[in-house]
C-alpha cells in the first residue's frame, strides 16, 4: 500500500533525500569549492579556506588509503560462520535499491547493490534451510523493492521467500516493519544480510526494534582499502564509490545519534 505523501515520516524521508546530495560526494566537496570561490573577492581568507577544504576533502574521498580508514570501523563485523546459522530463526535481507529501466527483465528489477545482498542471502538460505524475509519499500512510488527481491530470489536463485516487507523507506523502517512481521511469528534471532559497510547501522536499527541479530556482511569494500587493479593505491572509480558509501554511512550514524 502506497504511503500518503503528507505523513511526517515521508516528509522526513524526502528531506533526507534532498539534504544528502548536498553533503555527500561528489557534490558536497564541489559545493565547498564553489562557495570558497564566491567568497574570494570579499573574504579572501575564508574563501581560500573553503575552496582548499573542498579540494582536500574531494581527494581524500577518492583515495584508497583514506577511504580504507573510513571503512575500518564500519566493516568490523566478521564473516558469519555456518555454526551460527543453527542458532537463528530466519534470514533477513535488506534492499539496496532498484533499477527502474530494465527492459531485458520486463520492466523493473533490483539494482546491483541489492543483487549482491540477494546472492549472499540465497547462499545462506541454501546452507541453512532458514526461512527468508526480504525488506524494501517503494521510495520512488513504483513497485516495492521487497517484491522485486522476492521475484529475483525465487526465479533466479530458487530460494522461497516466506515474508515480504514492502512499506519501509529507510533502514530504520526496514527494522521496525520487519519486526512487526517476525516477532508475532515467534522469530527473535535473525541472520541479517546487507553490505559490510551498512552493517553497523543496520544492527543498531534491528536491535532497537527488538530483534537479536547475527550479522552476515557481504560485499566488503575495505580490508586493506579499495584498490584499482590497474593503478594499485591510486585514486579510482572503486575508491570513489566506496568513499561516497562510507560517507553516507557515517552521516546516517550521526543522524541516529542526533535523533535519539
Amino acid at each position: 500500500m502506497r504511503r500518503p505523501l503528507h505523513t511526517p515520516l515521508f516528509v522526513m524521508f524526502l528531506l533526507k533525500k534532498l539534504l544528502s546530495p548536498l553533503l555527500l560526494p561528489p557534490f558536497g566537496p564541489l559545493l565547498l569549492i564553489g562557495l570558497g570561490l564566491l567568497l574570494m573577492k570579499h573574504r579572501p581568507r575564508s574563501g581560500k579556506l573553503l575552496a582548499w577544504s573542498g579540494l582536500i576533502l574531494a581527494i581524500l574521498l577518492v583515495s584508497p588509503g583514506s577511504v580504507g580508514w573510513l571503512l575500518d570501523d564500519l566493516e568490523n563485523a566478521p564473516v558469519v560462520q555456518p555454526a551460527k546459522l543453527k542458532n537463528a530463526d530466519a534470514i533477513v535481507i535488506l534492499s539496496g535499491g532498484a533499477r527502474k529501466y530494465a527492459p531485458e527483465f520486463g520492466g523493473q528489477t533490483v539494482n546491483r547493490l541489492t543483487l549482491e545482498r540477494l546472492r549472499y542471502g540465497a547462499r545462506l538460505a541454501h546452507q541453512s534451510g532458514l526461512p527468508v524475509l526480504v525488506t524494501g519499500g517503494a521510495p520512488s512510488g513504483s513497485r516495492p523493492e521487497g517484491e522485486l527481491m522476492k521475484t529475483v530470489l525465487e526465479e533466479d536463485f530458487r530460494v522461497p521467500v516466506k515474508w515480504v516487507e514492502s512499506r519501509s523507506l529507510d533502514t530504520r523502517e526496514n527494522a521496525g516493519f520487519s519486526a512487526e512481521i517476525l516477532l508475532p511469528a515467534g522469530v527473535r534471532r535473525i541472520v541479517l544480510v546487507t553490505h559490510a559497510a551498512h552493517m553497523r547501522r543496520s544492527v543498531e536499527a534491528f536491535e532497537h526494534a527488538g530483534l537479536e541479530v547475527i550479522p552476515a556482511p557481504t560485499a566488503f569494500f575495505g580490508g586493506r582499502g579499495p584498490r584499482d587493479d590497474a593503478l594499485p593505491g591510486l585514486p579510482g572509480m572503486n575508491a570513489a564509490f566506496a568513499g561516497s558509501y562510507a560517507a553516507h554511512e557515517w552521516l546516517g550514524l550521526l543522524a541516529y545519534r542526533l535523533s535519539r
